[in-house]
C-alpha cells in the first residue's frame, strides 16, 4: 500500500504591521494663532457673543467714518490750495506785465515834460517813436507778442478783418489795400486780427 504524500500544513501568515500611534487632533486656531473660540451653546452665551460682535462692528464703523471725514477734509483743503495757487500765479503774471508797462509810462511822462519845457515838436515826436519801439520790443521779447504787417498781402480771414472793400480791374485774389489797425500774434496764435481794406477782383 502506497504511502500518502503529506503536504506540509501551512500556517496562516499574519501581515506584519507596524504599531502606529494615533495622530493627535490639532485644535483649530484663529488668525492670531490662539485656539478658536468655541461656539456659544446657551442662549445667554449667544446673546453675549452677538453683543460683543455688535460692539466690535460699531467701533470699526466709527473708525472708518472718522478716516473718511479726514480724507474728505484733506481733499477739500487740497482743492482750495490749488485754486489759491492758480489765482496767485495769474496775479503774479499780471503784476509782471503791469510792472513792465509802468516803465513805459515813466518814459511818456519824461517825454511830455521835456516837450513842455522845450516846445520842440521834433524832439517830442522822436521821443514818442522811441518809446513805441521800446514798448513793442518789451512785449515781443518778454511776452511773445508780435505785430504783423498786412499791407499788400493776400486777404486771410484768419488774420484780417475786412472793414471795407474796393473793386479793382486787375488782380485775381483779394488783396489788402489799406491797413486801418495792425494785427498781433501771441506766439503763433492770432491775438487780434488786423482791420483792413480789401480789393475785390471785378467779375467778368
Amino acid at each position: 500500500m502506497s504511502e500518502e504524500t503529506k503536504t506540509p500544513r501551512q500556517e496562516p501568515v499574519e501581515a506584519a504591521t507596524e504599531a502606529t500611534e494615533p495622530t493627535p487632533e490639532v485644535e483649530p486656531t484663529d488668525a492670531a494663532g490662539d485656539p478658536a473660540d468655541e461656539q456659544p451653546r446657551s442662549p445667554e452665551e449667544r446673546l453675549e457673543h452677538a453683543l460683543a460682535r455688535f460692539t466690535e462692528l460699531e467701533t470699526e464703523h466709527a473708525t472708518l467714518k472718522d478716516q473718511y471725514l479726514r480724507k474728505q477734509a484733506d481733499f477739500e483743503n487740497y482743492r482750495k490750495r490749488m485754486q489759491r495757487e492758480k489765482h496767485e500765479t495769474a496775479t503774479f503774471a499780471n503784476q509782471q506785465i503791469l510792472l513792465d508797462l509802468t516803465t513805459i509810462i515813466d518814459d511818456f511822462e519824461r517825454a511830455i515834460k521835456s516837450a513842455e519845457e522845450s516846445r520842440d515838436y521834433d524832439a517830442f515826436h522822436n521821443g514818442v517813436v522811441l518809446i513805441e519801439k521800446q514798448l513793442i520790443g518789451t512785449l515781443e521779447r518778454k511776452w511773445g507778442l508780435t505785430r504783423f504787417d498786412s499791407l499788400g498781402q493776400e486777404f486771410d480771414p484768419q488774420r484780417h478783418e475786412a472793414v471795407t472793400t474796393e473793386t479793382v480791374d486787375d488782380g485775381e485774389v483779394a488783396t489788402v489795400l489799406e491797413e486801418y489797425q495792425k494785427g498781433y500774434l501771441l506766439g503763433e496764435r492770432v491775438l487780434r486780427s488786423a482791420k483792413v481794406k480789401v480789393s475785390t477782383p471785378q467779375q467778368n
